[in-house]
């Protein structure tokens, strides 16, 4: 498969596009990361998801620490052609860094950030210190 279709992205100035991770089956929305187009070009060649860390300045294989990779099921690009999703199956059930199902689980109540959905499991027993 060629890139060409790599060409009708509206990337970012730094060459990046917003990636939201769904969950293929139920619709909830589990993260959100960049890409970059070698990211993106990856992601469809190896059929799961790979992001570009801008703290870490490299590619991200999703699961490459933790072991909770996201298996691509399909991608949709937005009207605007500048924000991607990503249909994904989360293995492991955790999405989230902090050991959660997904990174939106805090809401706004009260004038005050809450968390609102448990931990799933201890993120220093998945990547050996907290995160």
């Amino acid at each position: 498969m060629n890139n060409d279709w790599l060409q009708a992205i509206n990337w970012t100035s730094d060459g990046l596009v917003p990636a939201i991770a769904q969950d293929y089956r139920s619709g909830q929305i589990l993260m959100m990361a960049w890409m970059n187009a070698e990211s993106l070009a990856l992601t469809v060649q190896e059929g799961r998801a790979i992001y570009w860390s801008r703290s870490r300045q490299r590619l991200w294989r999703k699961g490459e620490d933790s072991g909770h990779v996201q298996m691509l099921h399909g991608i949709r690009l937005d009207c605007d052609s500048d924000v991607l999703l990503l249909q994904v199956e989360q293995l492991g059930g955790i999405a989230c860094h902090t050991g959660r199902a997904h990174c939106f689980y805090k809401e706004l109540k009260d004038g005050r950030w809450q968390a609102v959905d448990p931990v799933i499991k201890d993120p220093s027993s998945i990547y050996g210190q907290s995160s």
